[in-house]
């Protein structure tokens, strides 16, 4: 990947519906040669595809935070699987470093969200966590 797929894929992200007209004007180079990057990222699966956040989704999860949390023993496979059932859960990333999971979690009150906080931390094998509330989204990105 070099620096005009970086500057690409930068524009993308800010606005992933831009015509392939603007996105060459941006770039300084030919729709061409925008189309052909484009398809060529896709196809190495540095693009894994574009999606849309509408205001419904915005409006779905006023309450969101992330919940960081460290695993004992060898039950990492049995809290992912429990923590994918549960419909708070928006999205998990396994870490290095002091937390072994980080889960995104949305609900409608500051209620909710305290009970799904309350079940995680019974999980058997959640040995600490520490959960932080998004106030605000300045960029989002998938």
């Amino acid at each position: 990947m070099d620096e005009v797929d970086r500057r690409l894929i930068s524009a993308l992200r800010h606005n992933a519906r831009a015509s392939l007209s603007d996105l060459a004007i941006e770039l300084g180079v030919s729709r061409t040669t925008v189309r052909s990057r484009i398809e060529r990222l896709e196809r190495s699966g540095e693009i894994v595809g574009f999606s849309v956040v509408v205001k419904g989704d915005a409006a779905q999860d006023p309450v969101r935070g992330l919940m960081m949390l460290a695993i004992e023993g060898r039950g990492m496979d049995r809290i992912l699987r429990q923590l994918s059932g549960l419909s708070a859960v928006r999205n998990l990333h396994t870490t290095n470093g002091r937390w072994d999971v980080i889960a995104e979690l949305g609900t409608r009150t500051l209620e909710e969200l305290d009970a799904i906080l309350a079940q995680i931390r019974r999980f058997e094998g959640v040995a600490h966590s520490e959960t932080s509330l998004l106030l605000s989204t300045r960029k989002s990105g998938s």
